[in-house]
Formats: structure tokens, C-alpha cells, sequence
């Protein structure tokens, strides 16, 4: 995807092609693929890429002089590429993205005219490491991640250390940077195979030709699964000033969504929403809405450092304290699963 605005960089069928490891697919209706492999464009230097001229120009602009690694980009000793190998070694795949929201953070900080600003941005996402008044602590903070929280900070000092955010370095500091990340960092997933299917079923069609393209995308996806999993998007994570402003609900009125296939985050009204009413989104998934409110606390506990008592908590409030049937699958894993588990919900 680029690296600066995650809008795919592969065409639907090259999309395909990876994803079933079948390079002689073909798709269908080719014009409904909207990516334009003509417009992207290459740092000269560290050869990362990007959807326009505009994105590769605001990177630049904005992060990208400190973070490109020119020609040691595969180089292994390189502090960043240090960096990146040890949070990658401490989660399994797909790869979440904080470490590098977090570096991009730091970079955007040093190489802005006006540092204060930025920093002032940085300071309305809520970074607190622990809920002191319900004596919760983030999850990522507890004592068996120690040993991993102060490697990444010292490789993270080594990497990108600037004075202007040097408490963002200190032990403390960084803790509080993970919990914002952490806390607020927003999930991206972009993906022109999902694109191009949405153009499809948009499409005038016969009903024979209808039912003919919807059975051959139903195929598609039922191979794709067998190959690759259910892990298919582009997948980054990014910080939002106003969408961080979102209280959570079990029962949300609207929900984040990313149908530009970028990072342009779109917050859709559920319901009619009154003047003066609180706009709520769901820091749970689907399927954690459907867990029990015990597991949903617990997830929310442990990730937001809060109880919730939304209207859908508080209905069932005389509720057993009983941990969801798919959540008990899980347990009596290994404290090194478990720890994979935990780094890679963040």
C-alpha cells in the first residue's frame, strides 16, 4: 500500500493473483478497478512507494527525511530496521503498525518549524497508562511485558532520540507514548479487491450475468480463504484528533469506516442522532459486542482503562460474571501465545 495515505498500490486482479497464489488469475470487468499504477511514485533514495506525487510530496514534507533509510533499507543494522525486527518478534502476523506510528510521531516532531504545535496536538489523544481510581493498569504495561517495553524504548531511543520530545524516551514516557498509541491509534485496512467487488455489485448487469459474476466472486473468495487465510487487507493504524473524542457504547449510534480505500476516515450516523447528544462509536468489534459483558469489560479494562456502563452494560448489570463461550476456547495457552495474543491487539 502507500506509505503515506495505505491506499493499495496492486490492482484488483494483481490483489487476486498474490492472494491465491495463482499468478494466471483473471478478473472480470477490469474497468472497475480504480487504481492508476501510472501516478505512483518512489522516494529516489529508499525506493518506498506511494499512490501520487502528492502523497510521496506531504510525506517528505512532513516525516519522511527522518525516517528514510536510502540505501540501508535492507540493512539489518540500521536502528529503525532494528527496531521494527523486535516488535515483529514479539507478536505473530498480521503485523500491527504502532511501533511505526509511534516513530512517525517522533519524525513529524522533529521535522516540523513549529515543534510546539505539534506537540500540543499530540497532547489531546488521552495517554494514560493506568485508571487510577478503578486500579486498572494497561495491559501492555504489566510486569511480564517489562523486559520487552524497555528493549523497544532503548531501540527506540537509538533510532530516532530528539530533545525536543526527550520525555517521550524516558521509561515513563514511553509507557505513556504506547498507551496512546495504544489507547486511540485507529485500525486502517485498505484493499482493491474489496473495491473492485463493491464496483461490481454496483453494475447494471442482466440477471444471468448477475448471477454468473456473483458466483465467480463467492469462488473467489472461498479459494482465497483456503490459501491465505482471512487476512487480506492493507492493514495500518493512524491517529485521529476529533474521532479519538469518541466515547464508547456497546450499542454504538456510528461507526468509523474507510470507503475512499485510504486513510480518510469517514464517521457514519447508525441512527438519528439528537442536538446535544453524545456521538458514540464501538471500541469492540462485531464480535466482541456479542461476547458477554463480563468479556467485554474485560477486553475494555485491559485496552481503554474503563468499566463501561453503557445502556446495553447497565441492562445487564445483574448478569452472571460468566467469560464467553469463544473466549474460553482460548484459554490454557501458553504464556508465550498469550503474549502474542496481547502485543498483537494493540
Amino acid at each position: 500500500a502507500c506509505d503515506h495515505c495505505l491506499r493499495a498500490l496492486e490492482t484488483a486482479e494483481e490483489n487476486a493473483q498474490r492472494l491465491l497464489g495463482r499468478s494466471s488469475q483473471v478478473l472480470p470487468h477490469p474497468e472497475q478497478c480504480s487504481i492508476r499504477k501510472d501516478l505512483h511514485h518512489q522516494c529516489p533514495q529508499c525506493q518506498v512507494t506511494y499512490c501520487s506525487a502528492e502523497c510521496r510530496q506531504s510525506a517528505l514534507e512532513q516525516y519522511h527525511q527522518v525516517l528514510c533509510l536510502g540505501p540501508s533499507r535492507e540493512d539489518p543494522t540500521h536502528p529503525l530496521n532494528k527496531l521494527q525486527e523486535a516488535w515483529r518478534n514479539m507478536h505473530y502476523p498480521p503485523e500491527t503498525s504502532s511501533i511505526m506510528l509511534m516513530a512517525r510521531m517522533v519524525a513529524t516532531v522533529k521535522q516540523a518549524k513549529d515543534k510546539d504545535w505539534w506537540i500540543k496536538v499530540f497532547s489531546q489523544f488521552c495517554s494514560k497508562t493506568a485508571n487510577e481510581e478503578e486500579e486498572i493498569v494497561h495491559k501492555l504495561l504489566g510486569d511480564k511485558f517489562k523486559g520487552q517495553l524497555e528493549l523497544l524504548r532503548l531501540l527506540f531511543t537509538e533510532a530516532l532520540y530528539d530533545e525536543h520530545v526527550s520525555r517521550w524516551f524516558t521509561p515513563e514516557g514511553f509507557q505513556s507514548l504506547f498507551a496512546l498509541v495504544g489507547t486511540n491509534g485507529q485500525g486502517i485496512g485498505t484493499s482493491s479487491l474489496s473495491q473492485w467487488v463493491h464496483a461490481c455489485d454496483a453494475l447494471d448487469l442482466p440477471m444471468p450475468q448477475r448471477e454468473q459474476l456473483d458466483a465467480f466472486i463467492d469462488q473467489l473468495y472461498k479459494d482465497i480463504e483456503k490459501e491465505s487465510g482471512e487476512f487480506l487487507n492493507c492493514e495500518g493504524s493512524g491517529l485521529y484528533v476529533l474521532q479519538s473524542c469518541c466515547n464508547h457504547s456497546c450499542i454504538p449510534n456510528a461507526e468509523t469506516s474507510f470507503p475512499d480505500n485510504n486513510f480518510l476516515l469517514h464517521l457514519t450516523a447508525l441512527e438519528d442522532i439528537e442536538a446535544g447528544e453524545e456521538i458514540c462509536i464501538s471500541y469492540l468489534d462485531c464480535c466482541q459486542r456479542d461476547r458477554s459483558r463480563h468479556s467485554r469489560h474485560k477486553i475494555l479494562r485491559e485496552n481503554y482503562l474503563f468499566t463501561c456502563s453503557c445502556p446495553k452494560c447497565l441492562a445487564q448489570a445483574d448478569d452472571a460474571d460468566v467469560t464467553s463461550d469463544d473466549e474460553e476456547e482460548g484459554e490454557g495457552e501458553t504464556d508465550d501465545a498469550e503474549l502474542e495474543d496481547e502485543m498483537t491487539d494493540v
